[in-house]
């Protein structure tokens, strides 16, 4: 598609060759004939470091634009529509969320060859952690109360909103699987629609790992779950996703993005995300309790509670539910890597240190500090 040697944040928080080549000048002309906003638009000024999809910042006559490029066994037109519909909601109701840009016949989503495509407007803000990955703790705690409390604002807005379950598992974060009394049965039923990760676990103990490994912390959690209605959520709220400003003497959220794992689950399950995305350098945990941020994660559990209040039972479960919040994501991940990048080591990344290596680690005294200083805050 194009020549440009464009390279990405890696999984262990280093530069690697992207998946997906650079969005080419080509593109940016091909989207211009169809969203007026992009008039004017020419060089590429900005190729965005994340990998699990290309985007690029362009300008045009009217202001910056966001153009955002996936593959299409990783977002379809009708799979972005989902994540579109749930945005526009947000927004009408306050929450400051991107603007997703219509095209000249009213669409959001565009599909091209192999390819889908959404534009954006640059969205009000600094980014503070443009170049943060997505395992970078949060140290700044005014910023941790305050991401807090834009959570708790979305779930507000987000009460209201009602749609079905994502069409697809790529790259969405679930919680499915934390509902269901018996999640490898589930998985099982899942593999008719997810032949990739069915091929990668056939050659994996799987069903013993889980047992060993995982299904230990989601013992009584389905029945505790039923309690917690659905609740369409982010399901990705690290700081990286948060545009900031200054309000008098204080650092605010300006403008929230990135709704790709966006899903129906539950506020706590968006908040356990949260903490989990922020609180832990998991890259580092050789270093023992200075990889674990606890004041990280009871500042968003405060920032959070100040805007919506949590009884001492849903803190409970809060904390339970850390050790396998990534339990579903951490497959799609599987899935992903497997299916559509073709990276085996990759996979074995996503299965045995994200899926796996989380789970274990909260059972060491490290992960058992931050799960009891959760529960103390109850």
């Amino acid at each position: 598609m194009n020549t440009i040697d464009h390279r990405v944040q890696g999984l262990n928080n280093d530069e690697v060759p992207a998946d997906w080549p650079a969005i080419s000048e080509a593109e940016v002309a091909w989207l211009r004939e169809r969203f007026a906003q992009l008039q004017g638009a020419g060089t590429v000024q900005w190729h965005s470091p994340r990998p699990m999809s290309a985007a690029a910042i362009v300008g045009g006559t009217s202001g910056r634009y966001f153009i955002k490029r996936h593959h299409r066994h990783v977002r379809t037109a009708v799979t972005l529509g989902e994540e579109h519909r749930f945005i526009a909601h947000l927004g009408a109701a306050g929450v400051p969320v991107v603007k997703v840009l219509q095209d000249r016949d009213g669409v959001t989503a565009l599909e091209q060859g192999d390819w889908t495509y959404e534009v954006h407007a640059v969205a009000e803000g600094e980014d503070l952690y443009r170049d943060a990955p997505s395992w970078t703790p949060l140290t700044v705690l005014d910023q941790a109360h305050e991401a807090g409390r834009m959570l708790a604002r979305l779930h507000q807005a987000s009460a209201g909103y009602h749609a079905p379950q994502r069409s697809t598992h790529m790259l969405v974060a679930r919680d499915d699987l934390l509902r269901s009394d018996d999640p490898i049965a589930m998985l099982e039923r899942d593999f008719r629609q997810r032949p990739a990760l069915a091929d990668y676990l056939s050659h994996k103990p799987w069903r013993q790992s889980l047992e060993q490994g995982v299904l230990p912390w989601h013992a009584g959690l389905a029945a505790r779950l039923q309690a917690e209605p659905r609740l369409w959520a982010h399901n990705d709220w690290h700081v990286s996703n948060l545009l900031w400003k200054r309000e008098g003497d204080a650092t605010v959220v300006a403008s929230v993005f990135d709704f790709g794992l966006a899903s129906p689950t539950s506020a706590l399950f968006d908040l356990a995300t949260a903490i989990e995305r922020n609180a832990v350098a998991w890259l580092q945990l050789e270093r023992g309790m200075e990889a674990v941020h606890v004041a990280t994660a009871l500042a968003l559990l405060e920032g959070y509670r100040q805007q919506r209040p949590l009884s001492a039972r849903q803190v409970q479960l809060l904390a339970d539910l850390l050790p396998v919040v990534h339990f579903d994501f951490a497959l799609s991940e599987v899935e992903y890597f497997h299916g559509a990048t073709g990276s085996t080591a990759n996979a074995d990344v996503a299965w045995h240190d994200f899926l796996l290596g989380h789970a274990r680690w909260f059972g060491t005294r490290d992960g058992q500090a931050l799960l009891d200083a959760l529960r103390a805050a109850a």
